[in-house]
């Protein structure tokens, strides 16, 4: 895996494919590899060039525990942009990517040409800051929960119904979560201070960028209701809800997902 120092740290990259290029930001605790599994081959088969990275925070990328800010992400991915000469282009954010994605779109929008967030927010609401502080008081106390509990609870948060009805499928996820837990080092701590400001669905109304705005029906980590609001704050977004997924939509439902999103890149930018 190739890395290039931007934006005064080491950041570690993914190129695959040829054509126009698409730049895939991961949310947070996650590696740009979650994207390989569905989204990259369904873009590299389309014609696109896809790159995809590891946030600051999660290695092998630096980790910079000593904190950072969603302007040091948005200059980290601007940078990368730059380092490769593939401005402008299309860039896709799920999570807090797609918070990275937003805000560059406001900082750098010569950059772009399409944007596409994913579970996204422009605000943080009581649940929210309720659930990072219980995050990072988790994290601080040092207590480390059994992996079978872990994977339990993370699939509660971010899987739909449908898919933990199904007997089957359910099993295959826990297995995976089991056996693949989330990062937890300092970098993650980091990533877990960075909330959304107020005023940020006023600021959007600044991006011109043509943007789709994907919310998953069954989220309950990100609703899609704040999905919705980032749409309707965004003069030139539309908005697409993807039924019988969660959080994870990317990876629950990933032939839907992917289909909107190219249906979405085949139209003219604006």
């Amino acid at each position: 895996m190739p890395s290039a120092l931007v934006n005064g740290i080491r950041l570690h990259y993914d190129v695959a494919g040829q054509g126009d290029p698409v730049v895939l930001v991961m949310g947070q605790g996650a590696t740009g590899r979650a994207w390989h599994l569905y989204q990259v081959p369904a873009l590299v088969a389309a014609g696109h060039r896809v790159v995809t990275f590891d946030n600051r925070g999660i290695p092998p990328t630096d980790e910079c525990p000593g904190g950072f800010t969603i302007d040091d992400l948005v200059a980290d991915t601007a940078g990368l942009v730059e380092h490769l000469g593939i401005a402008p282009c299309r860039f896709v954010g799920v999570s807090m990517g797609a918070y990275v994605v937003q805000e560059l779109m406001l900082a750098r929008p010569e950059l772009a040409v399409q944007g596409v967030l994913m579970a996204t927010r422009g605000r943080t609401d009581p649940l929210r800051a309720a659930v990072s502080a219980a995050e990072r008081a988790l994290l601080d106390s040092g207590v480390v929960l059994p992996a079978g509990y872990a994977a339990w609870v993370r699939a509660l948060e971010n899987l739909s119904p449908a898919t933990l009805n199904d007997e089957e499928a359910v099993k295959n996820w826990l297995e995976l979560f089991e056996f693949s837990p989330l990062s937890a080092g300092p970098g993650v701590r980091a990533q877990l201070e960075l909330v959304v400001p107020e005023g940020r669905l006023a600021a959007y109304a600044g991006i011109r960028t043509p943007c789709l705005v994907i919310g998953f029906a069954d989220d309950v980590t990100l609703p899609p209701q704040l999905s919705r609001e980032v749409a309707e704050a965004i003069p030139a977004a539309a908005y697409r809800e993807i039924e019988d997924c969660g959080h994870y939509g990317y990876l629950e439902r990933p032939d839907e997902v992917n289909r909107v999103l190219l249906e979405f890149f085949h139209t003219r930018p604006q």
